[in-house]
C-alpha cells in the first residue's frame, strides 16, 4: 500500500502542497484530483523522489521507499517522458531492463504490449513518427512493461479519441485487478467514476476530500434532482420548482433541470409538486455524481481551511 501523509511543499512563496495525504491500495484504483495547480503534479513527483519534501512521508508498505522498490514503480507523466527519436520497441525493452527485467523478459513483454494495443507494425518507427494517441499507447507501455507493483498515471487518457481512453481504461483496470496499486490523475471526471474505486480531492495543495467513492457519495449533506417536467400552462414562465424553498438551481434547459437539495429532503413531496405543475417526463432523485462532489469539494471548503488559506502569503 502506498501511503502520503502530510505532505508539504513550497517553490519560493508558492505553496504547492499544504498538508496533503492519500492512500493507494494494492487492486484498487484512486482517482486522484483536483483543480489546475492543485498540486497534484508535485504529490507524484514526490512518490518517485523526484522532489525533496519540506515535511511529511512518502511510505510503501508502511515504510520509507527504497531505490529496488521504486524500480518496481511505474510512472506516466503528463508531459511526454520518452526519447523521440528512438524506436519504440527499442525504447520498451530498454526502460524494462532498466527496471530489472532480463533482456528475454524485456523483449517478450514489448512484443507482447505492442501486439495487445495494435502497434506491432510500428515497432521499429521513432516515437516522433507516431500520432499523439499512439505516443499514449507507448507511454503506457513502458509504464507496465515491467509488472508494477504501484502505477502512478499523470492524465493518462489526455488527448485520445473515445476507442483510445476505452481500450487505455481496460488495460489499466488488468492492472489493478492483478493486484497492481493504481494512481492516477485526470481532469475527465466520468471516466475517473466509471474507473476508480477511491478518490483522493485536493485543492491548494490539501486533501479536502477522499475514501471509498460510493462512500463518499452516500455521506454528501447534498442530493439532487434531474426532473423533466412539461408545464400544464406553457404561458406562465414559472418552471415547477420556482416556488418551493431550499431548493438550488444548476441548470435549466427547455423543460429539464437540475437541483442541489439537502440530504434530508422527501423526494415524494418534490415529486408530487412537479405533478401537480405538469407532466412528469422523468423525475430521479440520487446521489452526488462525481463532479458534483468535485464542485461541492473545492467550492465549499471547511472554515478551517479559509483560515488557513487566508493567512498564506
Amino acid at each position: 500500500m502506498l501511503e502520503l501523509t502530510g505532505l508539504r511543499k513550497r517553490f519560493g512563496n508558492v505553496i504547492a502542497l499544504d498538508d496533503c495525504s492519500l492512500r493507494a491500495e494494492p487492486g484498487r484504483m484512486l482517482g486522484f484530483l483536483g483543480p489546475n495547480g492543485s498540486g497534484k503534479t508535485t504529490a507524484m513527483r514526490s512518490i518517485f523522489g523526484l522532489i525533496h519534501l519540506d515535511a511529511g512521508r512518502v511510505h510503501w508498505r508502511s515504510r520509507p521507499i527504497s531505490s529496488d522498490e521504486h524500480r518496481r514503480f511505474g510512472y506516466m507523466p503528463e508531459q511526454r517522458g520518452l526519447y523521440p527519436r528512438m524506436r519504440i520497441r527499442e525504447q520498451i525493452v530498454y526502460f524494462a531492463r532498466l527496471h530489472g527485467r532480463s533482456a528475454t523478459e524485456a523483449a517478450h513483454a514489448a512484443d507482447h504490449w505492442l501486439d495487445r494495443l495494435g502497434l506491432a507494425e510500428r515497432a521499429g518507427s521513432r516515437l516522433e513518427e507516431l500520432s499523439h494517441g499512439n505516443q499514449q499507447r507507448v507511454q503506457l507501455i513502458v509504464a507496465i512493461a515491467h509488472d508494477a507493483d504501484l502505477l502512478v498515471l499523470d492524465e493518462p487518457f489526455a488527448g485520445l479519441d473515445p476507442i483510445g481512453v476505452e481500450s487505455l481504461g481496460e488495460l489499466v483496470r488488468e492492472q489493478a485487478a492483478r493486484g497492481a496499486a493504481v494512481l492516477f490523475s485526470s481532469h475527465q471526471l466520468d471516466l475517473v467514476e466509471d474507473l476508480c474505486d477511491d478518490i483522493t480531492i485536493i485543492h491548494r495543495g490539501r486533501t479536502v476530500l477522499d475514501g471509498p467513492l460510493a462512500d463518499v457519495r452516500a455521506a454528501s449533506p447534498s442530493r439532487y434532482i434531474h426532473a423533466s417536467v412539461a408545464p400544464r400552462d406553457p404561458g406562465s414562465g414559472q418552471p415547477w420548482h420556482a416556488a418551493l424553498a431550499g431548493l438550488e438551481l444548476l441548470w435549466s434547459r427547455n423543460n429539464e433541470s437540475r437541483l442541489r437539495v439537502p440530504v434530508d429532503t422527501d423526494p415524494a413531496a418534490l415529486l408530487a409538486a412537479a405533478q401537480a405543475a405538469g407532466d412528469v417526463v422523468f423525475f430521479r432523485f440520487e446521489p452526488p455524481l462525481l463532479s458534483d462532489l468535485f464542485m461541492e469539494a473545492v467550492n465549499a471548503r471547511p472554515e478551517a481551511l479559509l483560515a488557513s488559506e487566508a493567512a498564506m502569503p
